[in-house]
């Protein structure tokens, strides 16, 4: 009886984490799913009591919808592209060379990230309304492009100070070119952190909502603008859940990509661990 007892007590911890993970993690996310696709859900009902499909018509039958979902997936292929061309060598000069003001000019990517960004934003918008950016799609990829920059630079530089010196010596010993070094040895190396960076990037940029609110309002909505105008203008719960849902899509889709090219150890490498 005493072996049973201890064992519970053993296990009691990861039985509460588990409570714990499922009641601020799963159950709201189960509300969201059941929202979406109830047509009838009063109190007292645990479940809804008619279901159905009418506000996924109602949404998707929206030409606004499909705008902004398409806005909103151009603007996280070309930030996360335009973040790649500018960071990523950025990325491999902070790991491979030195130079002054290298370590503060790395802290100052990560003070970008501790500022609140509301107040970032709004200063950031009375620049670009002076200069003619504001409510255009150009503004808006600029100032995404500023949420970028920690995980561009520093999970890259990670990964290239974690690249084995040794194997490029080598390489370039057999004659190996600088390109060929880095294209054979370098890069397969940093590869998976690099992907998780873009990864990152690309989701946080399709879900980043302050940046694409204040600085493309009133001409450019993205699908987390669109769903807050229509809360804001309509509260239906429905509409949220749907959108909610319709937004879960690309990441669910993102991270099982990611689930097949990385791994624990390959993000702890990616940030220096």
């Amino acid at each position: 009886m005493s072996a049973i007892l201890r064992k519970m007590v053993h296990e009691l911890p990861g039985a509460l984490i588990t409570l714990l993970l499922v009641g601020f993690i799963v159950l709201p996310i189960a509300g969201v799913f059941l929202w979406a696709f109830a047509e009838v859900w009063r109190y007292p009902s645990i479940l809804p009591t008619q279901w159905g499909f009418r506000f996924w018509g109602m949404m998707l039958g929206r030409a606004d919808v499909w705008e902004a979902f398409r806005t909103s997936l151009l603007l996280s292929v070309i930030v996360t592209g335009l973040s790649a061309i500018i960071c990523l060598p950025a990325a491999y000069a902070f790991a491979r060379l030195e130079f002054p003001g290298k370590s503060l000019l790395l802290l100052s990517f990560l003070t970008i990230q501790a500022f609140p960004k509301f107040g970032l934003y709004i200063a950031i918008a009375t620049i670009f309304f002076s200069l003619g950016l504001v409510g255009t799609f150009t503004g808006v990829v600029v100032v995404q492009l500023v949420n970028t920059l920690l995980l561009m630079i520093w999970i890259p530089v990670g990964a290239f100070q974690n690249v084995d010196i040794r194997l490029e010596e080598a390489a370039r010993d057999v004659g190996a070119g600088p390109i060929r070094t880095f294209v054979s040895v370098t890069l397969p190396q940093a590869g998976p952190a690099i992907a998780a960076a873009l990864l990152l990037t690309f989701v946080g940029t399709f879900y980043e909502t302050e940046g694409a609110f204040l600085i493309g309002a009133p001409n450019i909505r993205t699908m987390p603008v669109l769903m807050i105008s229509l809360i804001n203008n309509q509260i239906v719960v429905q509409y949220g859940a749907v959108l909610s849902v319709l937004l879960w899509v690309p990441s669910f889709i993102a991270l099982l990509f990611a689930r097949k090219i990385l791994n624990a150890r390959t993000i702890a490498g990616g940030v220096g661990a």
